[in-house]
């Protein structure tokens, strides 16, 4: 219960003073227990009466939740997340009103959010709140309770096995609340879809964020005094070097969660407080490294269709980190991974294992560039090669030289959009006549989240936001734009998973000639337009109008 609520509630009452007041709200600061524990320790009032007197200013009534039945379709009319999250509990449903014992009755807002997620009149029952919790672990799974459970463990054991110094030995990183805090750490991000996990030192505070559809999200943080610990049990899990924090590592985990295989690449970075962790969350069975999956526009799906079949050329997928490059990549290559076709990658790192594809890990530390990977391909009679990322002169010139020789090559740029990708390599020294000669095509892309299908709600956007996308009320015409207000299946976002917006430079012979005369990327993207190309701005209006997303999100990739 929120103590300052329940002590203004108390003062009401007439049963503690403002100097009481301010005792027991700094008991409860400073101790961290409950606040009905706290009024009864101090002989204010017992519990049972601070619930009776709950009750009777809410107009409601006090239940025992270890009296009575529970009726699992009453249950289910609260979702698990809006149970866990508000530790509520329905045990009633009568004359068409949903009975829920709250845990905070006090907080309106509660009562409202419960109001709004079931769509039924909602009457706040006040019961133990320790008894709520255990019902709501039982029926909607106890996540955040067995994380604050770990995290009160580690606040005891952990703290007394660290050290004074902050010194971390490998006994210390292997102790019993370590490692189950940051499994469940790790298990909880998972759960939400995270694509990555962040564990980062400041220097008063610990703070641990997951990325869900391309936002980041705080978590319960363990004390600051915990972070190595932390960072050097994830250290210990990837074989890292724990006693090294001065220097950058690189590694990975792979693990099963829920019965599912699981790989996790782990970045350590020192900074001023402490080493910055970040995992990246490779979940081999969430991955459906399917063309077909992407859903792309059908004049781009089908151009790549022909584009991975042909005998040579080089095909490369542009954009920012997190853009969804790689997974294009790993797409075509699954499709046209048969037993007739030799396929080589070289990546840094491999990120996603798959069988029938020769796949070689870069290693810079070691000389394992991605030009000498590429020389080597070369006498190993592949037919089709993927590059992870084209960085500099050399392997640009491999990549070229491996096209003209027989071999279809796939790679990736970091530029802006796909008539950039020319520009870039003409920057890095590559002859613009051998571009011409053996670039097929690139592709432009970005990932941009889809509005919740739960929520989505149509709305009209004013004349300045129209403004700002390039588009007229004329244009508008009768078209319908949408936002996600907001609900328990999208953790109240309002968006729920990503899509693919894209662009396609068809590299035709009027492209090749531009490239040829050095033509500017301005004058490359204004002919690829006239010759029918969609841009991503273009692509993102098509997911507007679809519905799949909001103005806001293709004002912000595009």
């Amino acid at each position: 219960m929120n103590p300052n609520l329940v002590l203004s509630l108390l003062q009401e009452s007439s049963y503690i003073d403002d100097t009481q007041y301010a005792d027991l709200l700094d008991e409860a600061t400073r101790s961290g227990k409950p606040i009905e524990t706290i009024v009864e320790d101090y002989g204010i009032v017992d519990k049972h009466k601070l619930y009776q007197t709950i009750a009777q200013h809410l107009g409601t009534y006090v239940i025992d939740l270890n009296q009575i039945q529970f009726s699992p379709a009453v249950v289910s009319m609260l979702s698990p997340h809006t149970g866990r999250v508000y530790v509520s509990i329905p045990i009633a449903f009568e004359d068409n009103i949903l009975h829920i014992a709250v845990s905070d009755p006090l907080d309106p807002q509660v009562a409202d959010t419960l109001h709004q997620t079931t769509k039924q009149e909602v009457n706040v029952v006040v019961a133990d709140p320790a008894d709520i919790q255990r019902f709501v672990d039982a029926f909607y799974g106890a996540s955040q309770a067995d994380a604050d459970d770990l995290l009160n463990k580690l606040m005891g054991d952990a703290e007394r096995a660290v050290s004074a110094s902050g010194d971390v030995n490998l006994d210390e990183a292997n102790s019993a609340p370590i490692i189950a805090y940051v499994n469940n750490i790790i298990a909880q991000a998972i759960k939400a879809g995270a694509s990555d996990i962040h564990f980062e030192p400041f220097e008063s505070t610990f703070q641990i964020r997951y990325r869900v559809d391309g936002a980041l999200y705080e978590m319960k943080t363990p004390p600051r005094k915990l972070a190595t610990a932390l960072t050097s049990r994830i250290k210990v899990m990837a074989s890292m070097n724990i006693a090294e924090r001065r220097i950058p590592q690189d590694s990975r985990i792979q693990t099963n969660m829920a019965g599912r295989p699981v790989d996790l690449r782990v970045s350590t970075l020192p900074t001023q407080f402490g080493e910055s962790v970040v995992l990246r969350v490779l979940d081999r069975s969430m991955q459906k490294l399917d063309l077909d999956a992407l859903k792309m526009p059908p004049k781009i799906h089908n151009y790549i269709c022909e584009t991975i079949e042909k005998p040579n050329g080089i095909f490369i997928v542009t954009g920012p980190t997190g853009s969804g490059k790689t997974t294009t990549l790993y797409s075509c290559l699954n499709r046209i991974n048969t037993v007739d076709s030799k396929l080589l990658t070289a990546e840094d790192p491999v990120e996603y294992e798959i069988e029938g594809i020769m796949q070689v890990p870069v290693n810079e530390a070691i000389g394992l560039s991605f030009a000498k990977v590429l020389r080597a391909f070369l006498r190993q009679d592949p037919d089709r090669i993927m590059i992870g990322e084209t960085r500099d002169l050399e392997t640009a010139q491999i990549a070229i030289q491996a096209s003209l020789t027989g071999h279809l090559v796939f790679t990736t740029l970091h530029t802006n959009d796909a008539p950039g990708a020319v520009a870039r390599l003409i920057d890095m020294g590559v002859e613009p006549f051998l571009i011409a000669a053996t670039l097929e095509g690139v592709l432009g892309q970005r990932l941009v989240r889809k509005l919740c299908p739960n929520c989505k709600t149509p709305y009209e956007p004013s004349e300045d936001i129209l403004e700002q996308i390039g588009l007229s009320a004329h244009e508008v015409g009768d078209k319908i734009f949408y936002y996600g207000s907001g609900c328990d299946f999208c953790n109240n976002t309002g968006y729920k998973g990503r899509k693919g917006i894209y662009e396609l430079l068809d590299v035709t012979e009027p492209i090749r000639e531009l490239i040829t005369n050095r033509a500017p990327s301005i004058v490359i993207r204004q002919k690829a337009i006239e010759l029918g190309m969609v841009t991503l701005r273009s692509d993102g209006l098509r997911s507007i109008f679809d519905g799949d997303t909001s103005i806001e999100e293709v004002l912000k990739y595009t």
